[in-house]
């Protein structure tokens, strides 16, 4: 069941928000929402330690398969 919540914020950080929000294809309910569940997680260890943003990527490469050798390709392209 989803209820409404009323926020009192500055009107640059709702801007903000919105843009940022917006960038990722998100509302900022969403926004918040995704925030409030990454509280209610069990604590993960040294995970609470890292930023939120590097904390949200763990795992997304998981079953990719990739190694140094492959890091090295990209390099490589990357930089020729």
């Amino acid at each position: 069941m989803s209820t409404k919540l009323t926020l009192r914020l500055d009107e640059a950080l709702i801007q903000k928000a919105k843009a940022f929000a917006k960038s990722r294809d998100k509302s900022v309910s969403q926004l918040v929402a995704d925030y409030f569940f990454l509280l209610q997680a069990p604590s993960q260890g040294d995970l609470d330690e890292i930023g939120p943003l590097t904390r949200s990527l763990r795992g997304i490469l998981k079953g990719a398969n990739l190694d140094e050798e492959d890091y090295r390709r990209y390099l490589e392209r990357k930089h020729s």
